[in-house]
């Protein structure tokens, strides 16, 4: 499959870092095409849209970028070239217009993914790019160029030679959207290190009482702190209690740190402060005076105003003896052990760890065992927290990986030219 004899990029994937990709690639007007194997690109962004689309968060870049831990370093060349000023006026220039919440988030004004999406592939199809829907990547073939299968017929398999290709295959989070990790053991085949793939902002399960879970199943708990691991600097927010634990926003922030003690000990443990804006000492003063003849419950509710679910989850995890001593009881509303068992399922999380580690790719992403195959967004061995932190990165490393492997294509092109060219005739 060749349409012209000039430069070629293939994109394998069309999410955010795909589509990133290629607009960097059609940029240096070569021929792009984009392979994607669902019916349509952009699915899990999407998703994403539902409950408002978090583009990326308006804190500075150095602080932005620490967001990514171990590899904020490897990270922060592409995160500079295309970080969140850039991205807001990327999105404004497709006419997308956005504010800043109140939390520092950044959102579309519409609060949707649906308009920017469409704006995105109508120009990017302005620009030349080329879309194939329905075709999946299996693999390379034995001459180096990509297989795919295409949904009509899975038995047959199609070669399409590229200059130079990226892959943006995403993680395996919410495989229903096309992201399945499958890819992971096509890449180690060839040698290229991969991390295994591990839920990242995920939920986790907890060893709860059935009583607990069937009356607050679904409950949210508000306004608290938490932290993971001593001497940690607590993150305010909200979680909410599940079937089977907890999940949400607070638990999302610490899921790196229970994950891998989980991995680690079998167990983690999330210390919760319910009442992040009261100190011990003034809780244990409050639960001091006398309760003359009210019962625990109804003294914790009048003097601190605990009922509901944070009551429950107080005496789930706290005995009767702990409750009814000021000074123990104050400790434990401030730090509440909540003992997570393990992770949700990879197949559940918002967003997944592990990946093509950054030992196995140069600082433009190219694989060192494969010339000319770049990788990016979820596919490359990073994690963060939500808040328009994964986006970025998926958004930034896109167009960082498509704007080399035009330079590659290029530049392979013109050595293949050069390299055809019949020798000077002799005077």
């Amino acid at each position: 499959m060749r349409s012209s004899a000039g430069p070629r990029v293939v994109i394998v994937g069309g999410g955010p870092a795909g589509l990133a990709a290629a607009e960097a690639a059609a940029a240096s007007e070569i021929e792009v095409h984009v392979f994607d194997a669902m019916p349509s690109c952009g699915r899990k962004l999407l998703i994403a849209g539902k409950g408002g689309l978090n583009l990326t968060h308006s804190e500075g870049l150095a602080a932005f970028s620490n967001r990514y831990g171990a590899r904020s370093g490897q990270l922060r060349p592409a995160l500079r070239a295309f970080g969140p000023a850039s991205i807001r006026a990327w999105a404004q220039a497709l006419g997308i217009d956005t504010f800043i919440g109140s939390s520092g988030r950044v959102f579309p004004a519409e609060m949707k993914a649906a308009p920017l999406l469409r704006r995105w592939l109508t120009r990017l199809r302005a620009a030349g790019v080329t879309f194939h829907q329905r075709w999946r990547w299996v693999g390379f073939t034995r001459e180096g160029a990509l297989a795919f299968q295409h949904a009509r017929d899975r038995a047959k398999t199609h070669e399409v030679d590229f200059d130079a290709c990226v892959l943006a295959l995403g993680g395996a989070s919410w495989p229903q959207l096309g992201s399945d990790g499958e890819w992971c053991a096509t890449l180690a085949a060839h040698g290229v290190a991969v991390t295994p793939l591990a839920p990242a902002n995920c939920g986790f399960d907890c060893a709860f009482s059935t009583h607990l879970t069937a009356r607050f199943a679904g409950s949210a708990v508000k306004s608290i702190a938490a932290r993971c691991g001593t001497g940690a600097r607590a993150v305010r927010g909200e979680f909410m209690l599940t079937a089977t634990g907890i999940e949400g926003g607070v638990v999302y922030a610490w899921s790196a740190a229970l994950r891998e003690a989980c991995a680690e000990r079998g167990h983690a443990e999330l210390a919760v402060d319910l009442l992040p804006d009261r100190t011990e000492e003034q809780i244990e003063h409050a639960l001091a005076a006398p309760r003359g003849s009210r019962s625990l419950a109804r003294h914790l509710e009048r003097r601190l105003g605990l009922r509901g679910v944070k009551a429950a989850l107080l005496r789930e995890c706290a005995s009767a003896d702990e409750l009814r001593d000021a000074r123990r009881a104050a400790a434990l509303i401030k730090a509440l052990p909540l003992a997570v068992t393990r992770p949700r399922p990879l197949a559940e999380a918002i967003s997944s760890a592990g990946g093509v580690s950054f030992e196995a790719v140069d600082e433009h992403f190219m694989l060192r065992t494969l010339p000319g195959v770049f990788c990016a967004g979820e596919m490359l061995d990073w994690e963060a927290p939500t808040g328009g932190y994964l986006l970025t990165a998926c958004l930034a490393t896109g167009r960082a990986a498509g704007a080399a492997s035009a330079r590659f294509a290029c530049d392979s092109v013109r050595l293949q030219r050069n390299s055809a060219r019949a020798p000077l005739a002799p005077n």
